[in-house]
């Protein structure tokens, strides 16, 4: 008899135990749902996050390829836990608030600050700077001596300017260059297709262009970047943009996307990026090539 109540208990008990386990899973079970925006350097870093999560062993949702306009609305409301960002883009585009004259740092706490009001925080930035910049081919850079924006704003007359439509325009772009070295009387100004501003250089229908600081192209021997020798371009230092009930849900996270952000420089940025624009790999491909040569 003492038997028999013996095994009702433990069924009992077992069967309570099998309701309940359902109802109490490890919230950190659940995917970390890791985002990019729609161009191969936040695709390949984000590849480079999800590969250092799941390393940690967290599972994984990618969701490559939202639009700039949409990704960080889905980071507030939850669709997306975690992407890679720029600490310009938040405080100049997101927030609205200027960048001018401000040091990494103190843009990384802008970026925060602005965030958290939206349910959204900010990691460690890394070292990586991809912001504004002004490039040429190198044989036209050494033919005129040009280094840097002084150079060239004294050369401008025998060059021709390779715009991509808005850069003549936005106050931030040509008209701080002129403000802030002089008024640059280009040979000619012409615009075109921002996806071919390399290529007209390269073809000799242009001698300057608007770029990024890591761009792949700059990873060649064939173009330069012009020094911004006055500092009128912020700092864009990339960074992880998370939502805040992930951060806090995922804890081991912070720690392994910062490890990750530690080691990508400028120059590492501009190399991924150069094996993907330029050498036509994928970038799934190329992350994991790096995350094994630099993680492992």
């Amino acid at each position: 008899m003492k038997i028999s109540k013996l095994a009702a208990i433990i069924g009992v008990a077992t069967l309570m135990t099998g309701a309940v386990l359902p109802t109490v899973a490890s919230a950190d079970s659940k995917p970390i749902i890791v985002g990019s925006k729609n161009v191969s350097e936040s695709k390949t870093v984000s590849e480079i996050y999800a590969l250092a999560l799941e390393h940690d062993g967290y599972k994984v949702t990618r969701k490559p390829n939202i639009a700039n306009n949409v990704i960080l609305k889905a980071t507030e409301s939850g669709q997306v836990d975690v992407y890679p960002d720029y600490t310009g883009t938040i405080v100049e585009s997101y927030l609205k608030k200027k960048g001018q004259g401000k040091s990494a740092a103190q843009m990384a706490n802008i970026a925060q600050t602005g965030l958290k009001k939206k349910g959204v925080t900010t990691f460690k930035y890394a070292p990586g700077d991809n912001r504004q910049g002004v490039g040429m081919p190198t044989k036209v850079a050494e033919k005129y001596h040009i280094q840097n924006l002084s150079d060239l704003q004294k050369n401008a007359k025998k060059l021709r300017f390779a715009s991509q439509g808005e850069f003549e325009k936005r106050a931030d772009a040509l008209p701080a260059m002129d403000k802030a070295y002089g008024k640059y009387n280009w040979k000619s100004l012409k615009d075109y297709d921002v996806n071919l501003l390399y290529k007209i250089m390269d073809q000799g229908k242009a001698d300057v262009a608007p770029v990024s600081t890591t761009d792949g192209q700059l990873a060649t021997s064939k173009f330069t970047l012009i020094k911004d020798n006055k500092k009128i371009w912020p700092p864009y230092n990339l960074v992880p943009v998370v939502n805040q009930k992930a951060a806090k849900q995922y804890p081991k996270m912070e720690k392994t996307l910062n490890q990750v952000d530690a080691k990508l420089t400028t120059k590492q940025l501009t190399k991924l990026n150069k094996k993907v624009n330029v050498d036509g790999q994928n970038y799934k491909t190329v992350a994991k090539n790096w995350y094994k040569q630099n993680m492992n």
